[in-house]
């Protein structure tokens, strides 16, 4: 089928198709995302021609990219919690206030004397390299489950530093027509400065107003986020309209205006940002990538390669290296953040913008600009997707490989579980906002916070990435409900499990599904849990084998609670009814065992691959 036989209709389904398509084929593959969207996208479109992005959309393919990274930007503004910074606020001054300016230096030297680009080209493009894609870096952090002090300032940097970005690629944009025009550029510069001024008190006050509707109930909550999008919508055209691109500063001032306004409607907020998140970068980066010139891409020599390197190996960790000097941070932070930058679908969208732009104004190597800004991303990316996680486990900044789990609640019961769990080598965390329920964990040696697991403190000293599977197990339902709704998005809601609420299985006491966590135990709640315990049930971690199988097991223990099923990777599935359950060879059971049920000496010798098999009962 050729390109221009595709309807408009039918154009616009199969981007989302193939970018959402792509996205999913990621996830399951564990595979960096943009990798697959960009791979995807050039098939659909140079490869096969199947799909023309200008012949579907025709002029309206521009302003639509540019809409798309606005709201791209306002997400990630909405991100920008000033108090989660903790001690990473210094650093990310530093990253923001000398790493920006200096990386545009860096990057546009790298372009003259590696990439061979002219110095008006050079000036354009180091600007925009400035930025290092919030929505890729984001997803590899997760990956890695790095640290959280690394972690927030890459995270942050990465957003802070997208319209910085753009609006440098604008300051010098605006100087080469000025200088090829004869213009006075004093003037010049007096209207870009005027124009992002005016940007950012756009934003500000779009950002307050929002704020102050929405605590002030002046908007029904059905209608908040079509307000918030429509706000958004005008803020970006009245600022781009002042002075092209400056929208992208305005967005992201908005953005972090009303993510620290507190409000609480923010969780509907943050599910529209995430979904429309997703969405818009499927479809630029298949937008941008089907609509790819090959002939320029094929024209493209060993200088594009040199470039690659230059940046990655010289103008990245010269740029943090010397942003970060005589700073707190370890030498081994500073080198990790120095060689970790990925750039993203902002690189990509506004590099295309420019690039054009540049050639319609005479500038002869403008067009190159496309073509070097696709190689540095699927470069960045590649590079950092399958190495970031294992750099950050060599250098010390990152959990152990198998994810943990985080248990909120101090009991009996939680604290046999996670002394099972840590004969099994899992990383345990057990919180409580009682200091009392948490003596007894801690005379076992588990680790413990004390507090709120939703409060502030807790994001800033506990980190939720080293953690991929919550327990929501404390004396009070509704808590358990709370702190399994909320974390739900962040852990992964088929991660998160409850123990059974009191009278659930009465109609009216019952809960939709999409509150709480998921159940297990036979519809056992904590009491239950508890009095078996306090009977004297006791863990037991058993491995299972070829000659060890479930069936042994069960004919063996008849009497036997299973509660949780590890997998050979690790992987953690709590068991929701012990006569569904299914364990191969290589699993780990760790289940309550009634007491005298039997000997711990006729059951290590019973069970060799018992990890710590405990010594005899007197």
């Amino acid at each position: 089928m050729a390109m221009t036989e595709i309807e408009p209709v039918m154009g616009l389904a199969l981007i989302g198709v193939i970018g959402v398509g792509a996205q999913w084929c990621a996830w399951r593959l564990r595979l960096p995302a943009i990798v697959i969207m960009l791979v995807a996208g050039i098939i659909a479109g140079p490869v096969t021609g199947l799909l023309d992005p200008r012949a579907v959309l025709g002029d309206l393919m521009g302003p639509l990219v540019s809409l798309a990274v606005a709201v791209i930007l306002f997400e990630g503004g909405l991100s920008l919690d000033l108090h989660r910074l903790g001690d990473a606020r210094a650093g990310v001054r530093r990253l923001v206030l000398i790493g920006a300016p200096l990386g545009w230096l860096m990057s546009a030297l790298v372009l003259v004397f590696a990439a061979g680009l002219s110095w008006e080209t050079a000036a354009v493009f180091g600007g925009i390299m400035i930025v290092t894609g919030p929505t890729v870096i984001a997803p590899l952090l997760r990956q890695a489950r790095l640290a959280r002090r690394p972690a927030q300032l890459l995270q942050w940097e990465a957003i802070v530093n997208d319209p910085i970005g753009a609006l440098a690629a604008v300051l010098a944009f605006e100087v080469v027509l000025v200088l090829r025009a004869g213009h006075d550029a004093a003037g010049a510069a007096g209207l870009v400065v005027i124009g992002i001024i005016a940007a950012t008190v756009l934003g500000y006050l779009g950002g307050r107003m929002i704020a102050y509707s929405f605590r002030r109930g002046l908007v029904p909550e059905y209608m908040k986020v079509p307000v918030l999008f429509v706000s958004l919508l005008a803020v970006f055209a009245l600022a781009d309209h002042l002075l092209h691109e400056a929208g992208l500063l305005a967005v992201t001032v908005m953005g972090l205006v009303i993510g620290n306004a507190d409000l609480p409607s923010y969780t509907e907020l943050r599910r529209f940002k995430e979904q429309a998140t997703v969405m818009l970068v499927s479809g630029v980066f298949i937008l941008l990538a089907a609509g790819l010139d090959m002939e320029q891409v094929r024209a493209l020599d060993w200088r594009a390669a040199a470039f690659v390197a230059a940046t990655v190996l010289v103008a990245r960790p010269l740029t943090v290296l010397i942003s970060l000097l005589r700073s707190d941070l370890p030498m081994r932070e500073r080198l990790f953040i120095a060689v970790t930058g990925p750039r993203g679908v902002v690189l990509v969208a506004v590099a295309g913008l420019f690039g054009q732009r540049l050639a319609e104004a005479g500038v002869a190597d403008g067009a190159r600009i496309g073509p070097l800004a696709f190689v540095l991303v699927l470069s960045t990316v590649v590079l950092h997707g399958f190495t970031l996680a294992p750099l950050a486990r060599a250098m010390g900044l990152a959990g152990k490989d198998a994810p943990g789990i985080l248990i909120v609640g101090g009991s009996r019961f939680t604290t046999g579980l996670a002394e099972a769990l840590q004969k099994a080598e899992v990383s345990v965390l057990i919180t409580d906002p009682n200091h009392a329920r948490l003596i007894r964990p801690r005379a076992a040696g588990i680790p413990t916070f004390y507090g709120d697991i939703l409060s502030e403190a807790a994001e800033d000293r506990v980190e939720l990435m080293a953690f991929g599977s919550l327990l929501a197990a404390t004396s009070n339902d509704a808590y358990n409900t709370l702190v399994a709704t909320d974390l739900a998005p962040e852990i992964g809601r088929d991660a998160v499990w409850q123990v059974a609420r009191h009278k659930d299985d009465r109609p009216r006491h019952s809960l939709p599904t999409q509150l709480g966590g998921r159940p297990f135990g036979a519809g056992r709640t904590l009491d239950a849990f508890e009095a078996l315990v306090e009977d004297g049930w006791r863990f037991r971690l058993t491995r299972l084998t070829e000659e060890y199988p479930l069936s042994a097991w069960r004919e063996k223990r008849p009497d036997a609670i299973p509660v949780l099923r590890i997998g050979p990777k690790g992987e953690l599935r709590f068991v929701r009814d012990a006569e569904k359950l299914r364990a191969e060879p290589g699993d780990r059971l760790i289940a309550l065992l009634p007491p005298g049920a039997l000997d711990e000496a006729a059951a290590a010798r019973a069970e060799p691959d018992q990890p710590q098999p405990a010594a005899p009962l007197p």
